[in-house]
């Protein structure tokens, strides 16, 4: 059974940092690309961030480039995202998502997990 579960969010002042992390259990982890994604109050969800499998290749919304950094550990079956400059429309639940083929990215994705909240305000 796929687990991705998320944590690290919290309330921090715009401006701030938070870094959010990724558990992963139930798969290959290594062998996939792993996304984050989030949802803010009353919107879609929002493609974030992705990583290839070997963490060599990374891609970022326009909205957040420059500002967030996504990593992986495979041997540990963890996702990170370093998120510095918090801005107020950072604000939402972010989760983790597992591209839905392995091997590459694909663009299509599922996520797990109730994900975890980031709060932006001062």
């Amino acid at each position: 059974q796929v687990q991705l579960v998320a944590s690290g969010g919290g309330l921090v002042q715009p401006g701030g940092s938070l870094r959010l992390s990724c558990a992963a259990a139930g798969f290959a982890f290594s062998n996939y690309c792993i996304y984050w994604v989030r949802q803010a109050p009353e919107k879609g969800l929002e493609w974030v961030s992705r990583i290839s499998t070997g963490g060599g290749a990374t891609a970022y919304a326009d909205s957040v480039k420059g500002r967030f950094t996504i990593s992986r550990d495979n041997a540990k079956n963890t996702l990170s995202l370093q998120m510095n400059n918090l801005k107020s429309e950072d604000t939402a639940v972010y989760y983790c998502g597992k591209d839905r083929r392995s091997g590459y990215c694909s663009g299509n994705y599922d996520t797990w997990g109730q994900g975890t909240q980031v709060t932006v305000s001062s």
